[in-house]
């Protein structure tokens, strides 16, 4: 890929670990990637909050992603909040942490969250994603996210931004029909569906959406792009 590419950007979604992490798991599995070629959510949330002056946020992700939004002025649950930053909080999601959050958007907190997918795949299985708790504190709310990860134009932009890179002379690879896929679509980006991860036939049906092309394996793509 990387003889047939001007340049490669991984962008992940993943909201429950830092992007240090994120680039020591990618290096562990085989793959060879600088730290600028990986992408996360986290950058792009920090941006928002400066852009609009968010300077009292909830910081509602894992303990190990903090290091990714330091740049970000904190403040605690039982405080009155300019926004909430909501990832992957694992076992600590539960109704009563949610409810704190509910509490200041009703107070006027903004929700940015960090991704929106409904579910991931986990070793023991598929499990519920922050685009599920997100949306429970929309409709809770009576308000809409803002969505700083996939699928969000705005993130697919910053990669492209990135890359230097034309959206029509650029490909996403990805398993996620909505946040992969639509989400790259959506960007101008043509974009080729991968039957792995979390990859299921009927959601792809139910989607509407078409992928330009879907293959078994990254490993087909070098011969798709010939």
């Amino acid at each position: 890929l990387r003889q047939q590419a001007d340049g490669i950007r991984m962008v992940t979604n993943t909201s429950s670990i830092s992007r240090k992490e994120v680039i020591d798991r990618v290096r562990k599995a085989g793959f060879e990637f600088a730290d600028e070629e990986i992408l996360t959510p986290a950058a792009m949330a920090v941006r928002y909050c400066r852009s609009k002056g968010l300077s009292r946020v909830n910081l509602m992700v894992a303990r190990s992603l903090r290091e990714d939004l330091e740049e970000i002025d904190v403040v605690g649950t039982d405080q009155k909040a300019d926004a909430i930053v909501l990832g992957d909080l694992g076992p600590m999601f539960s109704s009563e942490t949610l409810s704190h959050a509910f509490r200041q958007m009703m107070s006027g907190a903004e929700l940015i969250t960090l991704q929106h997918n409904r579910y991931w795949k986990r070793e023991d299985g598929l499990v519920l994603d922050v685009g599920a708790f997100s949306a429970a504190l929309e409709y809770a709310a009576e308000t809409n996210a803002v969505v700083v990860g996939k699928p969000s134009i705005d993130f697919y932009r910053m990669a492209l931004a990135d890359l230097g890179a034309d959206p029509a002379r650029t490909i996403m690879v990805g398993d996620d029909i909505e946040g992969d896929i639509g989400g790259a679509q959506n960007a101008g980006i043509a974009a080729v569906l991968v039957r792995t991860g979390k990859y299921r036939e009927e959601k792809v049906a139910e989607s509407g959406i078409e992928p330009n092309a879907t293959i078994d394996s990254i490993a087909d793509l070098p011969d798709l792009l010939g």
